[in-house]
Protein backbone atom coordinates (compact mmCIF):
# COMPACT_ATOMS: atom_id res chain seq x y z
CA UNK A 1 0.00 0.00 0.00
CA UNK A 2 1.53 3.36 -0.99
CA UNK A 3 -0.15 5.23 2.46
CA UNK A 4 2.05 2.71 4.48
CA UNK A 5 5.37 3.46 2.61
CA UNK A 6 4.17 7.30 2.72
CA UNK A 7 3.41 7.24 6.21
CA UNK A 8 5.95 5.18 7.58
CA UNK A 9 8.57 7.52 6.13
CA UNK A 10 7.69 10.61 7.99
CA UNK A 11 6.67 8.87 11.16
CA UNK A 12 5.90 5.32 12.20
CA UNK A 13 2.92 6.29 14.10
CA UNK A 14 1.18 7.58 11.41
CA UNK A 15 0.03 4.26 9.88
CA UNK A 16 -0.85 3.40 13.73
CA UNK A 17 -3.80 5.83 13.29
CA UNK A 18 -4.40 5.50 9.52
CA UNK A 19 -5.82 1.82 10.74
CA UNK A 20 -7.61 3.16 13.24
CA UNK A 21 -9.49 5.66 10.76
CA UNK A 22 -9.60 2.73 8.75
CA UNK A 23 -11.44 0.61 11.52
CA UNK A 24 -13.54 3.36 12.20
CA UNK A 25 -14.48 3.02 8.59
CA UNK A 26 -16.21 0.01 9.13
CA UNK A 27 -17.92 0.85 11.65
CA UNK A 28 -20.05 3.77 9.86
CA UNK A 29 -21.15 1.42 7.88
CA UNK A 30 -23.27 -0.22 10.32
CA UNK A 31 -25.57 2.53 10.69
CA UNK A 32 -26.61 2.74 6.96
CA UNK A 33 -27.32 -1.23 7.82
CA UNK A 34 -29.60 -0.64 10.46
CA UNK A 35 -31.35 1.66 8.01
CA UNK A 36 -31.45 -0.69 5.60
CA UNK A 37 -32.80 -3.49 7.91
CA UNK A 38 -35.51 -1.48 9.03
CA UNK A 39 -36.59 -0.22 5.63
CA UNK A 40 -36.17 -3.90 4.52
CA UNK A 41 -34.14 -2.92 1.47
CA UNK A 42 -32.49 -6.40 1.26
CA UNK A 43 -30.47 -5.27 -1.90
CA UNK A 44 -29.14 -3.02 -0.05
CA UNK A 45 -27.91 -4.45 2.86
CA UNK A 46 -26.16 -6.64 0.62
CA UNK A 47 -24.58 -3.49 -1.26
CA UNK A 48 -23.43 -2.98 2.58
CA UNK A 49 -21.98 -5.87 3.33
CA UNK A 50 -19.76 -5.29 0.28
CA UNK A 51 -18.58 -2.23 1.33
CA UNK A 52 -17.61 -3.22 4.90
CA UNK A 53 -15.85 -6.15 4.18
CA UNK A 54 -13.74 -4.55 1.45
CA UNK A 55 -12.71 -1.84 4.14
CA UNK A 56 -12.24 -4.91 6.86
CA UNK A 57 -9.90 -6.06 4.35
CA UNK A 58 -7.71 -2.62 3.75
CA UNK A 59 -7.74 -2.55 7.61
CA UNK A 60 -5.96 -5.88 7.94
CA UNK A 61 -3.65 -4.86 5.22
CA UNK A 62 -2.77 -1.99 6.90
CA UNK A 63 -2.34 -3.68 10.24
CA UNK A 64 0.03 -6.48 8.42
CA UNK A 65 2.07 -4.17 6.29
CA UNK A 66 2.81 -1.81 9.44
CA UNK A 67 3.59 -4.58 11.78
CA UNK A 68 6.06 -5.71 9.30
CA UNK A 69 7.48 -2.61 8.75
CA UNK A 70 7.68 -1.39 12.06
CA UNK A 71 9.59 -4.48 13.18
CA UNK A 72 12.22 -3.79 10.73
CA UNK A 73 12.58 -0.46 10.53
CA UNK A 74 12.14 1.08 13.76
CA UNK A 75 12.98 0.89 17.88
CA UNK A 76 9.62 2.45 19.29
CA UNK A 77 9.31 3.76 22.91
CA UNK A 78 6.39 1.57 23.55
CA UNK A 79 6.63 -2.06 24.10
CA UNK A 80 5.97 -3.91 20.86
CA UNK A 81 3.57 -6.54 22.15
CA UNK A 82 1.21 -4.07 23.72
CA UNK A 83 1.20 -2.08 19.98
CA UNK A 84 0.29 -5.41 18.62
CA UNK A 85 -2.45 -6.04 21.12
CA UNK A 86 -3.87 -2.87 20.48
CA UNK A 87 -4.03 -3.19 16.49
CA UNK A 88 -5.52 -6.54 17.15
CA UNK A 89 -8.51 -4.99 19.50
CA UNK A 90 -8.79 -2.63 16.88
CA UNK A 91 -8.66 -5.67 14.15
CA UNK A 92 -11.48 -7.66 15.93
CA UNK A 93 -14.31 -4.13 16.10
CA UNK A 94 -13.68 -4.66 12.12
CA UNK A 95 -14.43 -8.12 11.83
CA UNK A 96 -17.17 -7.38 14.06
CA UNK A 97 -18.85 -4.87 11.54
CA UNK A 98 -18.08 -7.17 9.06
CA UNK A 99 -19.94 -9.86 10.69
CA UNK A 100 -22.51 -7.90 11.47
CA UNK A 101 -23.65 -7.51 7.82
CA UNK A 102 -22.60 -11.17 6.95
CA UNK A 103 -25.20 -11.99 9.45
CA UNK A 104 -27.64 -9.34 7.85
CA UNK A 105 -27.75 -11.03 4.20
CA UNK A 106 -28.56 -14.48 6.09
CA UNK A 107 -32.44 -14.50 5.87
CA UNK A 108 -34.84 -11.80 4.96
CA UNK A 109 -35.43 -11.02 8.62
CA UNK A 110 -37.93 -7.29 9.95
CA UNK A 111 -36.72 -5.72 12.80
CA UNK A 112 -39.62 -5.35 15.48
CA UNK A 113 -41.15 -1.88 15.05
CA UNK A 114 -40.51 -1.97 19.38
CA UNK A 115 -37.04 -2.00 18.24
CA UNK A 116 -36.00 0.32 16.03
CA UNK A 117 -35.08 3.40 18.06
CA UNK A 118 -33.46 1.19 20.92
CA UNK A 119 -31.48 -0.61 18.22
CA UNK A 120 -30.54 3.20 17.20
CA UNK A 121 -29.90 4.55 20.28
CA UNK A 122 -27.11 1.52 20.97
CA UNK A 123 -25.03 1.58 18.34
CA UNK A 124 -25.33 5.93 18.33
CA UNK A 125 -23.49 4.60 22.31
CA UNK A 126 -21.20 2.27 20.03
CA UNK A 127 -20.31 5.20 17.90
CA UNK A 128 -19.49 6.94 21.11
CA UNK A 129 -17.09 4.68 22.10
CA UNK A 130 -15.24 4.08 19.05
CA UNK A 131 -15.31 7.57 18.39
CA UNK A 132 -13.67 8.34 21.44
CA UNK A 133 -11.06 5.77 21.00
CA UNK A 134 -10.20 7.25 17.65
CA UNK A 135 -9.70 10.70 19.07
CA UNK A 136 -7.20 9.22 21.77
CA UNK A 137 -5.09 7.42 19.12
CA UNK A 138 -4.85 10.68 17.09
CA UNK A 139 -3.49 12.51 20.35
CA UNK A 140 -1.36 9.53 21.44
CA UNK A 141 0.18 9.42 17.97
CA UNK A 142 1.79 13.13 19.24
CA UNK A 143 2.48 12.02 22.62
CA UNK A 144 4.57 9.02 21.55
CA UNK A 145 6.19 11.39 18.66
CA UNK A 146 7.69 13.82 21.25
CA UNK A 147 7.60 12.48 24.63
CA UNK A 148 5.03 10.55 27.32
CA UNK A 149 4.27 12.94 30.13
CA UNK A 150 2.85 16.03 31.04
CA UNK A 151 -0.58 17.80 30.83
CA UNK A 152 -0.48 16.40 27.30
CA UNK A 153 -0.62 12.75 28.56
CA UNK A 154 -2.83 13.59 31.69
CA UNK A 155 -5.55 14.04 29.18
CA UNK A 156 -5.48 11.66 27.25
CA UNK A 157 -5.76 9.01 29.69
CA UNK A 158 -8.77 10.98 31.23
CA UNK A 159 -10.00 10.64 27.76
CA UNK A 160 -9.29 7.21 27.50
CA UNK A 161 -10.98 6.80 31.31
CA UNK A 162 -13.86 7.92 29.85
CA UNK A 163 -13.74 5.66 27.22
CA UNK A 164 -14.52 3.14 29.92
CA UNK A 165 -17.43 5.25 31.51
CA UNK A 166 -18.93 4.94 27.63
CA UNK A 167 -18.41 1.28 27.22
CA UNK A 168 -19.95 0.71 30.56
CA UNK A 169 -23.25 2.81 29.09
CA UNK A 170 -23.01 0.50 26.35
CA UNK A 171 -23.07 -2.43 28.31
CA UNK A 172 -26.13 -1.11 30.36
CA UNK A 173 -27.75 -0.26 27.27
CA UNK A 174 -27.48 -3.67 25.85
CA UNK A 175 -28.70 -5.59 28.82
CA UNK A 176 -31.47 -3.26 28.66
CA UNK A 177 -32.11 -3.98 24.84
CA UNK A 178 -31.46 -7.73 25.46
CA UNK A 179 -34.70 -7.67 27.60
CA UNK A 180 -36.95 -6.13 25.13
CA UNK A 181 -35.86 -8.47 23.16
CA UNK A 182 -37.14 -11.50 24.86
CA UNK A 183 -40.18 -9.86 26.77
CA UNK A 184 -41.29 -9.96 22.01
CA UNK A 185 -41.39 -13.94 22.51
CA UNK A 186 -45.20 -14.44 22.42
CA UNK A 187 -45.21 -11.84 19.52
CA UNK A 188 -42.04 -13.29 16.92
CA UNK A 189 -40.26 -16.39 15.80
CA UNK A 190 -37.82 -17.53 17.68
CA UNK A 191 -35.42 -17.22 14.81
CA UNK A 192 -35.64 -13.70 14.79
CA UNK A 193 -35.11 -13.35 18.32
CA UNK A 194 -32.06 -15.12 17.63
CA UNK A 195 -31.19 -12.56 14.98
CA UNK A 196 -31.63 -9.68 16.81
CA UNK A 197 -29.46 -11.26 19.59
CA UNK A 198 -27.04 -11.89 17.27
CA UNK A 199 -26.69 -8.83 15.95
CA UNK A 200 -27.01 -7.12 19.63
CA UNK A 201 -23.95 -9.26 20.70
CA UNK A 202 -21.46 -7.83 17.80
CA UNK A 203 -22.42 -4.43 18.20
CA UNK A 204 -21.05 -4.99 22.17
CA UNK A 205 -18.57 -6.59 20.90
CA UNK A 206 -17.31 -3.71 19.17
CA UNK A 207 -17.86 -1.49 22.10
CA UNK A 208 -15.71 -4.30 23.93
CA UNK A 209 -13.08 -4.22 21.70
CA UNK A 210 -12.53 -0.56 21.90
CA UNK A 211 -12.33 -0.30 25.30
CA UNK A 212 -9.79 -3.36 24.77
CA UNK A 213 -7.80 -0.37 22.51
CA UNK A 214 -8.29 1.99 25.27
CA UNK A 215 -6.88 0.26 27.59
CA UNK A 216 -3.73 -0.97 25.66
CA UNK A 217 -3.20 2.75 25.07
CA UNK A 218 -3.05 3.28 28.60
CA UNK A 219 -0.45 1.12 29.21
CA UNK A 220 1.69 1.95 26.79
CA UNK A 221 0.86 5.74 27.75
CA UNK A 222 1.92 4.68 31.20
CA UNK A 223 4.49 3.02 30.66
CA UNK A 224 6.23 5.50 28.25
Amino acid sequence: MNIIRDLIGKSPFGPIVEHTKKVHECLEVVRPLLRALIAEDYERIHELQNKVSRLEYEADQIRHELCNTLTRRYFLPVDRSELDSFLNAQEKMADHAEDIGVILTLRKTTLHPSLHQPFIDFINQVYQVSGTLLTAAVEFKSLAEVSFGGAESRMVLNRLAKLGEEEWKADKMARKLSRQIYALEDQIKTLDIIFYEKILLKLSDIANEAENAGDYLSTMIAKG
